[in-house]
């Protein structure tokens, strides 16, 4: 991979960004940017002119670096690295052309359909020499390794349990994304790996690792009556050790969108666990450290001085500076084992995409 030595002192190079795609989450990526450390938006493809149009004048992207083809975007030379934030089923094609187009690639989750199209874009990434990441960018927050921090140093005992959940409510739209199969429609897939990765990354913990695959899952949930999609859906793990947890998502139903991680002295709430922040500022963690939960806790306060998403592009900056080809906070061996957590999840539920 092409890495020049960073001097300690010397100025370090903003990675140049590109986003494909402009819908939601890539304007929430775009608007962090601005508050990067290492990073900074310079251009925008998308496979309408239009849409790339807009979304320059929205975000003050010159002309000369607005596409209206993917192609376009793959083919600017001052863009680094592609931030892909279109629908699930076009991530493979896409993450393959930006890799071999010689470009950096930061996928929004879940980056494949299935692990044979995971396995086909790491591959593309090592014989590219290129950083391929999954966009769990609250991986990448100052207060998930505070967190880290808290679990590993015994403040809460020997972890023994995690619960969370993310889920919302949506109206009904048979034309929307979130209810079409064949754009990857459901909660698990949208939203219901936050919590699943959440797990996996303090169950690892548990046993001094970066991360743990359940060795049992029992998962229930709804089908919706037409699309076919989860519309909500619960899930028991059982990790070795003898840590548990409790993880569920839903598009049809509110719930308390928080993690709760166990342990034999205490237990914490994380009230904000993935999208921490949309900019600088404060958060909290609520650490108690007896059995009950209506003890006031210990506020534990993590100051941010970026938004979430700045933070993740940084870390991948930070990656590619070092030559590497995964990023620490998200390796291709835990995007793996997510990807694989979820399919589970879904086929548990009687759901299967083509």
């Amino acid at each position: 991979m092409d890495a020049s030595p960073i001097s300690p002192t010397a100025p370090q190079p903003r990675l140049r960004w590109g986003i494909l795609s402009t819908g939601r989450i890539a304007g929430v990526f775009a608007r962090d940017l601005a508050t990067a450390k290492h990073s900074e938006l310079v251009a925008v493809g998308s496979r309408s002119g239009e849409s790339a149009q807009r979304f320059a004048q929205e975000h003050g992207i010159d002309t000369t670096h607005t596409h209206g083809s993917i192609d376009g975007l793959l083919a600017d030379a001052d863009v680094d690295a592609v931030y892909v934030a279109s629908p699930h089923p076009m991530h493979l094609e896409s993450v393959v052309a930006a890799l071999e187009a010689g470009k950096h690639v930061l996928c929004e989750k879940p980056i494949a359909m299935s692990l044979a199209e995971l396995d086909a874009m790491q591959a593309a990434a090592r014989a590219n020499d290129r950083t391929l990441m999954e966009a769990w960018m609250y991986r990448c927050h100052p207060q998930t390794k505070r967190l880290v921090e808290l679990v590993c140093d015994g403040s809460i005992g020997e972890l023994r349990h995690i619960q969370g959940a993310f889920s919302f409510a949506v109206d009904y739209d048979p034309a929307g994304r979130l209810w079409n199969k064949a754009l990857g429609g459901g909660g698990i897939l949208d939203v219901g790996g936050y919590p699943l990765s959440y797990a996996r990354l303090l169950a690892g913990l548990a046993n001094g690792e970066g991360f743990a695959d359940p060795e049992t899952m029992a998962g229930v949930g709804l089908l919706h009556a037409e699309t076919g999609v989860d519309t909500h859906a619960t899930a028991v793990l059982q990790f070795r050790g003898g840590v548990t947890a409790e993880i569920a998502c839903g598009t049809l139903s509110h719930q308390q969108n928080v993690v709760r991680v166990y342990g034999t002295k205490g237990w914490i709430l994380v009230p904000s666990p993935y999208v921490v922040r949309r900019d600088a500022g404060p958060t909290q963690l609520h650490l108690h450290r007896g059995g009950e939960s209506e003890e006031t806790p210990e506020v534990i306060t993590v100051m941010a001085d970026r938004g979430t998403y700045a933070y993740e592009a940084d870390a991948f900056a930070a990656a590619v500076r070092r030559g590497e080809s995964e990023v620490p906070e998200c390796t291709w061996a835990d995007t793996h084992g997510n990807l694989r957590g979820q399919l589970e999840w879904c086929r548990q539920l009687g759901l299967t995409y083509v």
